[in-house]
């Protein structure tokens, strides 16, 4: 897998590697600032469905979008 076809979601400071490796970043709602400002997307908490709000917008719809 390359990294630009990866989504990586996270919430803390350990995190922001990761999100700043793959190809999308995702920063949860309820992240710190510092995570939030090397994310490419800011997503809901994770209280609020954050990771299905991710999956239905960049997985489901770009296989919509193909069929």
């Amino acid at each position: 897998m390359q990294r630009e076809q990866m989504i990586c979601c996270g919430d803390g400071f350990n995190d922001t590697s990761m999100i700043k490796f793959a190809g999308l970043g995702v920063a949860m709602g309820n992240a710190q600032e510092e995570v939030k400002a090397e994310a490419d997307y800011i997503t809901s908490s994770n209280d609020e469905d954050g990771i299905v709000q991710v999956i239905e917008r960049f997985l489901l719809q770009k296989r919509r979008d193909t069929e």
